[in-house]
Parts: C-alpha cells; sequence; structure tokens
C-alpha cells in the first residue's frame, strides 16, 4: 500500500517501477476508495471485505455514544482499540482476513501509518502487527524484543520496515498474507504541495520500496512459490483551498449549543464529517440538514437511508449525517487538479491550506491505483471494470481457496474474466 498515491501521478520519471509494473501486470482503470476516503476506514475495510457500515469503523474520527453522552475520538491513537471494546463490547463487526487465515498460514501487516490504521487491520490479534507505537504477535501478546519497529513517518522509516518486510517475505516461516503499508506519499503530500519537488520524490521513495518487495516476490517465485502480488493506494488526495469550522457554522445558525456541546456533535475527516444528534436535538435534524445544504461549501449532505449509498448504516449513532464538502478540478501551482475545501479539527490545527487532503468524495481523492499480478490477472492487461477496497480481501481469499461470500466485495478475479 502506496498511502494516498491517486493513479494519475504514476508517471515514469519519479514511478518507473511502478509504470513499468502496471504494464505488465493488471491495471485496473476504475478502482476507487471507500468513504469516508480515510487510512483508518480504509484499512478496515480493505481487512474485511466490507463497508464501513458493516465492520463499523465509520472514520478517522468517530463518534461513540457513551455513558456521558456523544464523544468524538481520533481512532488513530493506539489506546482507541481498547476504548472502543470496552464502550461497544466489540472491536470491528466482522472477521478479517488475519482471523480467516489465522489456521491456513496466518497473517502480518507492518504499518508506517497511524497506529490505529495498523491496529484495525488486525485488532483482536489473530495474526502479527508490526507498529512504530507497539508490535503483536497472536493472542496481541505484545513484542518487546527485537522484533519491536522502532521508524518514523517518512521514507526513511517506509525503506527500513520494507527491509524488514522482504526480509519476512523470504523466511521459511513467512505467513500466507502480508500486508505492507507505506508512510508515502501520504506523509509528504499533507506537508507540501500536490506536485511538487517534495511531493514527487515522496512517490520516487514508494517507488523504491515496491521494487525491494517485486525483488523479494521474484525470489519467491524462483523458488516455486505461487504469488499473488497487489500494490495498490488506499486513495488520492487533493488540494486544500480553505477549511471551514462546520461546528462553529453551526452554533452562529442556532442550531448547536455550544463549540464543545454534546447536542451536536461533529466528527471532522479532512473533506467530510460525520454529525451525530443527541436524542434532545432530533428535532433540529431537518433544520440542520436545509442549513448545511445551503453553504457554498457544501456538496451534499447524507441521511437516514441514504447513508446506505455511501456504504455507511443508518443504525449508528455516529452517522446520523454525512457532510460531504465542495470539491472541483480546479490545478494548484504545480499544475496537479483537484481542490477541495475540509472541515476544521480542533484536534488537528496543523494548516493544510495549499496541501494535499482528502476524506469525501472529491473525484481525485477517489482515484486510487491498483495493480495486481499473479494467476488470474493476464499480463499487459487493463480491467475497466469498477472495483473497490472492499474487493481486495475476497481476491486473495479466493487465491487461497478459502471462503468469501459473507463478504460486500467480491474477487478479482472474477472482475477481469468479465471484462475479458
Amino acid at each position: 500500500m502506496c498511502d494516498s498515491l491517486r493513479r494519475d501521478l504514476i508517471l515514469p520519471d519519479s514511478s518507473p517501477t511502478l509504470t513499468a509494473l502496471a504494464r505488465n501486470a493488471c491495471w485496473f482503470a476504475n478502482a476507487r476508495a471507500v468513504f469516508p476516503s480515510t487510512t483508518r476506514v480504509s484499512s478496515a475495510s480493505i481487512a474485511t471485505g466490507c463497508h464501513p457500515g458493516r465492520h463499523g469503523l465509520l472514520g478517522n474520527k468517530m463518534i461513540l455514544d457513551e455513558v456521558r453522552g456523544l464523544r468524538c475520538h481520533n481512532v488513530g491513537e493506539p489506546a482507541f482499540r481498547d476504548h472502543l471494546q470496552h464502550s461497544t463490547g466489540r472491536t470491528l463487526r466482522v472477521p478479517t482476513l488475519a482471523q480467516r487465515v489465522a489456521e491456513h498460514g496466518g497473517a502480518c501487516i507492518m504499518s508506517n501509518v497511524s497506529p490505529g490504521a495498523a491496529y484495525f487491520n488486525d485488532p483482536d490479534g489473530f495474526g502479527e502487527v508490526f507498529h512504530s507505537a507497539g508490535s503483536y504477535g497472536p493472542g496481541r501478546v505484545p513484542y518487546l524484543d527485537e522484533r519491536s519497529l522502532p521508524i518514523k513517518s517518512g521514507y526513511a522509516g517506509d525503506r527500513q520496515m520494507t527491509a524488514r518486510f522482504c526480509q519476512k517475505l523470504l523466511a521459511t516461516d513467512a505467513p500466507t498474507i502480508a500486508t505492507l503499508w507505506l508512510s508515502e506519499p501520504d506523509h509528504s503530500g499533507h506537508g507540501h504541495p500536490l506536485g511538487s519537488p517534495a511531493h514527487f520524490a515522496a512517490i520516487s521513495h514508494a517507488n523504491a520500496c515496491v521494487q525491494q518487495v517485486l525483488e523479494a516476490t521474484e525470489q519467491l517465485r524462483a523458488r516455486g512459490e505461487e504469488v499473488l502480488l497487489m500494490v495498490a493506494s488506499d486513495h488520492g488526495m487533493e488540494t486544500v483551498t480553505h477549511q471551514v469550522d462546520v461546528g462553529l457554522a453551526l452554533v452562529e445558525a442556532g442550531l448547536k449549543a455550544t463549540a464543545d456541546s454534546d447536542d451536536v456533535v461533529i466528527a471532522p475527516n479532512g473533506s467530510s464529517c460525520m454529525i451525530a444528534l443527541a436524542p434532545r436535538a432530533r428535532v433540529l435534524q431537518s433544520a440542520i440538514v436545509r442549513f448545511l445544504s445551503q453553504q457554498p461549501w457544501c456538496a451534499a449532505v447524507h441521511e437516514d437511508q441514504a447513508l446506505a449509498q455511501l456504504g455507511l448504516s443508518a443504525n449508528d449513532s455516529g452517522n446520523t449525517l454525512a457532510v460531504i464538502m465542495r470539491s472541483d478540478d480546479q490545478a494548484n501551482a504545480f499544475g496537479v487538479p483537484g481542490s477541495t475545501c475540509i472541515v476544521a479539527d480542533a484536534q488537528d490545527p496543523k494548516s493544510y491550506i495549499g496541501h494535499g487532503q482528502h476524506g469525501g468524495l472529491g473525484a481525485f481523492e477517489q482515484a486510487p491505483f491498483l495493480i495486481v499480478q499473479g494467476d488470474g490477472f493476464p499480463a499487459g492487461s487493463t480491467c475497466r471494470a469498477p472495483v473497490s477496497l472492499i474487493d481486495f480481501a475476497p481476491t486473495l481469499l479466493h487465491f487461497l481457496g478459502l471462503p468469501c461470500d459473507d463478504m460486500d466485495g467480491s474477487p478479482l478475479q472474477f472482475r477481469t474474466s468479465a471484462d475479458a
């Protein structure tokens, strides 16, 4: 996983390995992200083959209905996994890949993004998870020795992690499913303009890590191993033009008591947000929807059964409303198209103006890339059928001959044959 690498920015100069692989493997021309298009949600959707409405992880920020009322939590924090289990009695609502292959060779993930994104790939400890905030093995037994992963976000950490990952692939006890999740180019895209030298350098760094994995894969194949290789991103990015304090806007409109009140609670997710209403505030729902829909920065508001169109559920307390921020094709100073406004987040005071962000339904946020190489995927082919992150898990399980008919997604092997 090359986090946040949108497919139109895979170019020969900065990503020669990915460009060549796209020509020589199976390129998916219509790959899409899930909603919200955030990494923590993406990780859970990849791991389960299900939309957020089924697996239950609803954003990078997520609202829980607790004893003290509605509260917005940062899913990326290391402690959130335990808090979610304590509050709701479970982590994810459906099985993960790690659980499904625990008796079939096991799974591991090495991740250099947020702890939440790493841990919700396997929140219940059926396999191995390696992350700088803490690594563990089956049973969530902590790794406190040389198996820990003390790295930093960015290329240096990605490079160290990739070397460890390739060693694990080539070991005699390699897992059946192994996932490498790079921090680049997401790490640099949030801090630099898209298309800038720094951003393209980050894409080049990710490309170099992919090259290392390809070399390890070829060694495995030379040994006679049958390997299915999936190289992808979870979503894209768009340039932030301005940000909006949605909570303050509702306060000023008389539709929320105060900025930190729990009658109307906002969960910012970049270029989208979730809004939950306490029972006493439900009478305001129609007025809130009407107000938001009239704002120039709002593209759409989804409520009730319309949430299902986004892969969400109307039954979740944090899902009363889903607000999509407005985006367009406007290019930035480096000629990269795609601009958006984002939701202000008091817990993240960093300015993203002029830099990359994601989370909504912007055309370029919803344009990740996907390349698959292996049995069932003709070399040099292009599949134009619409595919999504929820198709990753059933593809891997189908390759292994394991059942996958209880997922929202379906094996990509069926799409390539139909597309042909």
